[in-house]
């Protein structure tokens, strides 16, 4: 198969990708909310799922996708290196002032990669029958007597 047409085809499925990285984002933003939101919306507790999928469900999907997401632009970045390296080297005339940007670059992303499995989450003592907002949205004795 022609380079054109490999090029045309990822580029189609990381479109795709984006898409649905935005859709299901939305998705669980705005319409599988969490629980302190629907103690206020619906004054219960109530689950709210989609095509039988609860907003963790959607969100491990929403996972698989951005690991495909990265895997396509990676191999996107390979096949255009030429083209980069080219805009690059014109772009910054400087030696010493591409490699300087280009280790920064390097640093930055491998942060931003690694810094999740450096995090230490906060811990918070929950009373039974006190959701996970409980201390986002105040006292909920007061939402559920709406």
């Amino acid at each position: 198969m022609a380079k054109s047409k490999i090029n045309l085809i990822i580029d189609a499925l990381l479109l795709l990708c984006i898409a649905a990285l935005a859709g299901i984002g939305f998705l669980m933003k705005y319409v599988l909310i969490p629980g302190y939101q629907r103690w206020e919306i619906y004054d219960r507790n109530v689950e709210l799922f989609f095509w039988g999928m609860d907003r963790h469900d959607w969100g491990t999907i929403h996972f698989a996708i951005a690991l495909t997401f990265i895997g396509l632009i990676i191999l996107h970045v390979v096949l255009h290196w030429g083209i980069i390296v080219g805009i690059y080297c014109n772009l910054i005339p400087s030696r010493l002032a591409r490699c300087i940007i280009t280790v920064i670059l390097i640093l930055l992303t491998v942060l931003l990669f690694i810094f999740p499995y450096f995090v230490k989450p906060e811990l918070q003592e929950r009373s039974p029958g006190r959701g996970r907002g409980y201390w986002r949205i105040g006292n909920t004795e007061e939402v559920r007597n709406r």
